[in-house]
């Protein structure tokens, strides 16, 4: 932080946001029974002398709610992106069908459902430790500011309880998506 800048709340407030999205993004990638084109989104693919997210080399989309289809661009790749889909540790089994690839999205077993919902948790719990990283640096900061005389201890204190507010806030949503995924997950 430059030298005599007040604390900007809505920064933290942002990189508390983002962490709460990036929580989201993790879910996303979660297998909870049902199709869904955000379930390929972290396997990537040796393609072109480097490695590309499937999304980069065909079209994905759910046609029914218990499979997902790739349609692979370029035909010497499908043999690469069927190969990245079986090793990518999500216990799928790709068919392929020319240029196409067909993933039925197998049910879950109550042991995988109680495996994922831990996974969820441990997501979780790295976002809700991101968002009190926020709040520790947001602290660090206000404390920086008052010695520098930038704040008055008064306005130190009323900060000081909005960011507290601002990190409750961030954790509640966290807490309230895993929550809603661990549902998800559970639902038979």
């Amino acid at each position: 932080m430059a030298d005599s800048e007040k604390p900007n709340l809505a920064r933290y407030r942002d990189r508390m946001d983002k962490a709460v999205t990036a929580l989201k993004e993790e879910f996303a990638t979660l297998r909870t029974g049902r199709a869904s084109a955000g379930l390929l989104d972290q396997v990537h693919v040796e393609a072109y002398g480097s490695r590309m997210p499937i999304s980069q080399l065909g079209a994905v989309s759910v046609p029914e709610p218990r499979s997902i289809t790739v349609s692979v661009w370029d035909k010497a790749l499908v043999v690469s992106v069927e190969k990245a889909i079986r090793n990518s540790g999500l216990g799928l089994n790709p068919v392929v069908e020319g240029q196409n690839l067909r993933i039925p999205i197998p049910a879950l077993t109550e042991e995988r459902r109680r495996d994922l919902a831990k996974l969820a948790g441990k997501y979780a719990e790295q976002q809700r430790v991101a968002i009190r990283n926020v709040r520790r640096e947001a602290m660090d900061d206000l404390r920086r500011s008052e010695k520098e005389g930038t704040i008055s201890q008064d306005e130190h204190k009323r900060l000081e309880g909005d960011v507290q507010k601002l990190t409750d806030e961030a954790v509640r949503r966290a807490d309230e998506t895993l929550k809603i995924k661990e549902q998800e997950i559970m639902q038979v």
